[in-house]
């Protein structure tokens, strides 16, 4: 049956159920159900709807008649009416094309659908009224029907769609849908039960809204109509008319305050609202994901789709505090004062020593995150472009999740057999070369040196330790004694006899620059080596030298340094910590870069993306060797919830391809930072590999004199402008970024973009 077919079948079924004669039938987009508009013979248009034959359809179309008939009393012309057909209901079956089904017919609104129109502070300000005037008539209907009602699209059974997660295929994509879920178990699920609840029309989205005269004229489409929390009502009206908003708050702002003014909000449900739209952003990409998967050709939902994702990667940067502000200021209602940090200062220091230092100037109160970002406790929010511990992203639901689950399970020593233990270290082991096979969980980076060092010493059976210039090891007694760092700065006790510093092999500011820097580095430290000749346990280093600046070891470096350590049957140590889990880029190994085998390898702060955790990983023989009579042992090191959340993890890093993008981010990073470099002199170096990068500030291109004060202009002024970036180096005069490594190159446009404006003002 062709198209001419379907509508003359359809022209007949309304002429003898509803009395119609019709002359032109147009099939418009839709979601779910057909939809037609139709226009009769003396130009009368109306809207006809097709349905499934259900029982369940048939009484929700007249339940949905009765409440359109109170409505339209409250306010003729404001919405449509269902035609009564000739058996008196609102509705006639019919056998049509694919078996028995339901057609309904409604009256034509006029008017110009809110997509369609300009969007003015004030006909946002009519679109809330309008809604609101709304919602108290549907305060006045009742009906079991409807309240009977479960539907995918009612947000507050929005947990039920977790399950089809997977249909969205790009997991960058998929992690926002996943941490709102996350976020709606949290703060908006326990609170349902205490909101006002009503019916709703529950979609009053931008093709449901019309528009004459710069107000809003109708509403149309109740067919998702719910009894639901009254607040879902505004939620899904605000997602819809913040779509393509370059500061949707604002906008948002002006329909709040046109709904409060007829009906007021409570002060708790504007405290979720944020969530609550959240929640339709993600259910509307899951739902359409869903739908293109089992129709690719519908191009409604196409379409739809990415004003959603738009808006969605907008909402994950906006601070749910600083939404919930915004949202109150609308509605009038008073908000907190800002925080005192002074104040906030003051406590810190009354209970914990002033040693414990705080980042900036102006210090930063922070009170939430989400993957690069960071919120304050004013709901401000800054782009991290600084903190690598968070290594997948702030709070990101993956690792989160695993963290519950198994915190709600089990949580014990290693002195028990759990399976977590031995899959953890089985997954991370694949990621090492075949001569590490053996590990050793404990719960930090500093714990995991100590060890590293206790294990070369006894393998070996003996002291002298080789360390970096300018390295940093861990906080432990022994870690410091290890870190350069720490030993020769203020309050250090110096270097003590067992340690051997190796220059640093910087190319930049250090004595060797050529090609062949290396090689001639390692030369250096093989003289440094001889009087010590048989006694050296280990040699550890970065292969990225953090706190000396962000310096990569000169390439080729260890290559030489390796086997002369080994020579003298010392232990060759590589601290991944920072470097390690594909930070680099090219490597997801620091060592890797270099050509070389460890021995004893070093892990922490990125493996547990926040949760203590840390590792260090040998061959059999070392570990074998540590097996002395000396039981080994770590009260938290190994534990279940750790080893899931470790698993998790590296699960995440391999499913969103997180060493690929620290590669080509890292890359198109770099590159902006060498086109500033070439405008501003003062800028000296660009160095590090992915997302480990340090940026040296000079005040003589020639002497190559440290620029401390810029440096710290710099990252004081990004601090000030929402960005976050430290400095380092021995003269702290490198600003260092080491991002979560869901960064992106819109996030390095801008940071560059932020620094240019800065060089321009000095």
């Amino acid at each position: 049956m062709d198209l001419r077919d379907n509508d003359k079948k359809l022209k007949n079924i309304l002429k003898e159920n509803f009395n119609l004669d019709i002359a032109t039938v147009h099939q418009l987009v839709g979601y779910a159900n057909l939809n037609y508009k139709v226009t009769d013979t003396i130009g009368n248009k109306y809207i006809c709807k097709e349905l499934p034959a259900t029982r369940f359809n048939k009484e929700l179309i007249a339940a949905e008649s009765t409440i359109l008939r109170q409505l339209a009393e409250s306010q003729p012309g404001f919405y449509q009416k269902s035609l009564r057909a000739r058996n008196n209901e609102f509705l006639c079956e019919d056998s049509y094309i694919n078996g028995p089904v339901i057609f309904r017919v409604l009256s034509w609104l006029d008017g110009i659908f809110f997509k369609e129109t300009n969007h003015t502070p004030d006909l946002l300000k009519s679109f809330g009224q309008s809604l609101a005037r709304m919602d108290l008539e549907l305060k006045k209907t009742a009906s079991i029907v409807i309240r009977a009602r479960q539907i995918e699209w009612d947000l507050q059974y929005f947990l039920n769609l977790q399950g089809k997660l997977n249909h969205i295929s790009d997991p960058s994509l998929r992690k926002m849908v996943y941490y709102f879920f996350i976020q709606f178990k949290e703060f908006v699920f326990p609170e349902l039960p205490h909101l006002r609840k009503s019916i709703i029309h529950n979609d009053a989205n931008d093709w449901n809204v019309l528009v004459q005269d710069g107000k809003v004229s109708g509403m149309i489409d109740f067919g998702d109509m719910v009894y639901a929390p009254l607040i879902q009502e505004l939620a899904v009206a605000l997602t819809y008319s913040m779509f393509r908003k370059d500061d949707p708050l604002k906008w948002a702002a002006y329909i709040i305050a046109g709904y409060h003014e007829i009906l007021p909000l409570e002060e708790k449900e504007l405290e979720l609202l944020y969530y609550l739209i959240a929640a339709r952003l993600s259910m509307s990409v899951i739902l359409s994901s869903e739908g293109i998967q089992n129709n690719p050709e519908n191009e409604y939902l196409l379409i739809s789709q990415k004003p959603a994702w738009d808006l969605l990667n907008k909402w994950i940067a906006i601070s749910p505090d600083m939404a919930e502000k915004k949202f109150k200021e609308a509605a009038g209602i008073s908000v907190p004062e800002k925080s005192d940090i002074q104040k906030d200062l003051e406590k810190r220091h009354h209970f914990v020593s002033k040693v414990l230092s705080v980042s900036y100037d102006k210090p930063v109160k922070m009170k939430r995150a989400a993957f690069q970002y960071m919120f304050d406790a004013d709901g401000n929010t800054f782009l991290d472009a600084y903190n690598n511990i968070p290594h997948v992203g702030h709070q990101h639901p993956k690792v989160v999740e695993a963290g519950q689950r198994q915190m709600a399970l089990l949580n014990t020593n290693t002195r028990y057999l759990y399976d977590q233990l031995a899959a953890y270290a089985e997954k991370l082991l694949a990621k090492f070369p075949t001569p590490l096979n053996k590990v050793f969980f404990v719960n930090s980076g500093s714990a995991a040196s100590d060890l590293a060092i206790r294990m070369a010493q006894t393998y070996t059976s003996k002291q002298n330790i080789v360390v970096m210039e300018h390295g940093y090891h861990g906080h432990t007694r022994l870690g410091v004694d290890i870190s350069h760092y720490k030993f020769s700065s203020m309050g250090g006790a110096g270097q003590k006899d067992y340690i051997l510093k190796a220059p640093i092999p910087d190319t930049y500011r250090g004595e060797f620059r050529e090609k062949n820097a290396g090689a001639r580095y390692a030369d250096q430290l093989n003289d440094l080596l001889k009087p010590a000749e048989g006694q050296i346990a280990a040699f550890i280093a970065e292969p990225i030298v953090g706190c000396g600046g962000q310096v990569p070891l000169a390439p080729g470096y260890l290559k030489e340094v390796y086997p002369m350590i080994q020579k003298q049957g010392g232990v060759c140590i590589s601290d991944e910590v920072q470097t390690g889990f594909g930070r680099i880029g090219t490597h997801f190994w620091g060592f890797e870069a270099q050509e070389v085998i460890p021995d004893i390898v070093v892990l922490g702060k990125p493996m547990g993306n926040g949760h203590p955790i840390g590792a260090v990983v040998t061959t059999d023989e070392i570990a074998n060797s540590f097996d002395n009579g000396m039981e080994f042992f770590s009260s938290f090191g190994g534990n279940p919830v750790s080893c899931e959340i470790g698993m998790a993890v590296l699960d995440v890093i391999e499913e969103e391809q997180l060493q690929q993008n620290a590669l080509e981010t890292g890359n198109y990073f770099s590159k902006l930072l060498c086109d500033l470099q070439n405008q501003y002199p003062v800028i000296g170096d660009i160095r590090g590999s992915g997302l480990f990068l340090g940026v040296e500030f000079i005040k003589d291109p020639d002497t190559l004199e440290p620029n401390t004060e810029l440096a710290q202009f710099l990252k004081n002024k990004l601090r000030e402008n929402f960005i976050l970036v430290s400095t380092d180096g021995p003269y702290d005069s490198v600003i260092k970024m080491k991002p979560p490594m869901c960064f992106n190159k819109f996030n390095s446009d801008e940071v560059v973009g932020m620094v240019e404006k800065l060089l321009k003002t000095c």
